[in-house]
């Protein structure tokens, strides 16, 4: 029996995200001071995408996820709460509005973190793509 690209959905967010929480603090706390915010995300952003591939190819056998369109489901449902913890996360953590989270995205940082999230949303289908 197939399981819901949903399911598969929820464990890729909770894998990938409590790993790009625990990088996150480290290049937060530690990284970003010594080379600045963006050179920080860009040493982040390959090892992310990295897991994010391999979390992918194994999430997406394991609940089998055969189709384009599952895969496309499954992607697009991750991206959504990791985007959704992404603004929780923000308002908890530093108090940050809503449109101040939303206008960081924007800043180079945060463009080089949201290509690796839609790198992230995209993966399921691209595995899937190669076989």
């Amino acid at each position: 029996m197939r399981t819901s690209p949903f399911k598969a959905a929820a464990s890729y967010f909770a894998l990938i995200f409590m790993l790009g929480f625990g990088l996150g603090t480290l290049r937060v706390m530690w990284l970003a001071p010594m080379v600045g915010e963006a050179a920080a995300v860009l040493a982040e952003l390959p090892v992310m995408l990295t897991a994010s591939y391999f979390a992918a190819r194994w999430l997406t056998r394991r609940f089998d996820i055969t189709s384009s369109g599952d895969a496309a489901l499954m992607g697009g449902a991750a991206f959504a709460l990791l985007m959704l913890a992404e603004v929780i996360l923000s308002r908890a953590l530093s108090g940050t509005e809503l449109a101040e989270w939303f206008a960081a995205l924007f800043s180079v940082p945060g463009l080089y973190g949201l290509a690796g999230q839609i790198g992230f949303g995209v993966m399921p289908l691209w595995v899937r793509r190669k076989g």
